[in-house]
């Protein structure tokens, strides 16, 4: 059965994309082009009709949602250990994995894409400025996490949870957000970063870990 895995660079998408390399998995990474509407194609959105990614294909099987692609790989890969395999330890990793998911996640498309729930300039700035403020006080929730990391935010393995702490906290950077002011997260991310199968998600997608400007 072959895997293919649709992302778009620094997107979401990066969680599941690190999940496949860190599994050792054999896999085709297709890169959406976000930014010249690849994802409104007739093409892509006969593959996935809300025009999103990650979009992971497992042989004939489509699959979507980040948080279902993750489960899909965790019970797929369980050598990988992406999150701990049973008991609180999972219960705990997965309530973190579906706030970051459902809270964070929804609270940086305010400030990223104000457009959408808004309709006029004056009040899509009050909804980007509310948001970034929220966005800041969920890392600080995340920085709390980070510092009783054991030394991983799932515990002794690196996994999804870092994966995804990574791509938001580097969000916070185009929202103002210095990286830096989260020692705990930033400090983290970055031996993640350094992990050799990371390390090949982050040079494929071309990213900078530190987007924050002065």
């Amino acid at each position: 059965m072959s895997l293919k895995l649709y992302y778009a660079s620094g997107a979401c998408s990066f969680v599941p994309h690190t999940a496949l390399e860190l599994a050792g998995a054999t896999f085709e990474p297709s890169l959406v082009k976000l930014h010249r509407g690849e994802q409104r194609t007739p093409e892509y959105l006969a593959i996935n009709p809300r025009g999103q990614v990650p979009v992971l294909e497992d042989g004939g099987e489509v699959i979507t949602q980040i948080v279902a692609i993750l489960l899909h790989l965790d019970a797929k890969f369980p050598q990988a250990h992406l999150l701990p395999a049973s008991g609180v330890a999972r219960s705990r990793a997965l309530q973190t994995l579906v706030w970051m998911n459902n809270t964070v996640h929804p609270t940086f498309t305010h400030v990223f894409m104000p457009n959408k729930f808004a309709p006029d300039e004056t009040t899509q700035q009050a909804v980007k400025a509310h948001a970034v403020q929220a966005y800041r006080g969920l890392l600080a929730e995340i920085e709390a996490l980070a510092g009783k990391a054991s030394p991983w935010l799932g515990g002794e393995h690196p996994g999804v949870l870092d994966a995804y702490a990574l791509t938001l906290l580097r969000w916070g950077g185009f929202a103002g957000i210095d990286p830096q002011t989260l020692p705990q997260t930033w400090a983290l991310v970055q031996r993640f970063a350094a992990l050799p199968a990371v390390a090949r998600v982050v040079e494929r997608e071309r990213l900078e870990l530190n987007v924050y400007k002065a």
